[in-house]
């Protein structure tokens, strides 16, 4: 299967371009959000390729980003094993 960019529907401030970014490299969104800062306030160019990006780029499919699915695949389990009572009683109530 073959990686492609979108903008990003589920992780987006304006267009959803840092969150496309970011998961088409698989990086946290806010480094990718510094990153154009910092090239919009080093020659423009960060602002620059945000808007030819928002423009030209494909609206991702509607779902959970794949970097999420990596971070979600982890399963927890939130069961007691009888070790604490689950009605709330204090440890006092043994009768």
């Amino acid at each position: 299967m073959q990686k492609r960019y979108y903008l990003s529907q589920t992780d987006k401030k304006l267009a959803g371009v840092c969150g496309g970014l970011a998961e088409y490299f698989d990086v946290d969104p806010l480094l990718v959000r510094i990153g154009m800062l910092v090239l919009t306030f080093c020659g423009g160019g960060g602002l620059l390729l945000y808007i030819v990006l928002a423009l030209l780029a494909p609206k991702g499919p509607n779902g959970t980003p794949t970097r999420m699915n990596n971070l979600n695949s982890n399963n927890y389990s939130s069961s007691n094993n009888g070790s604490q009572s689950t009605y709330g009683g204090s440890h006092y109530d043994k009768g």
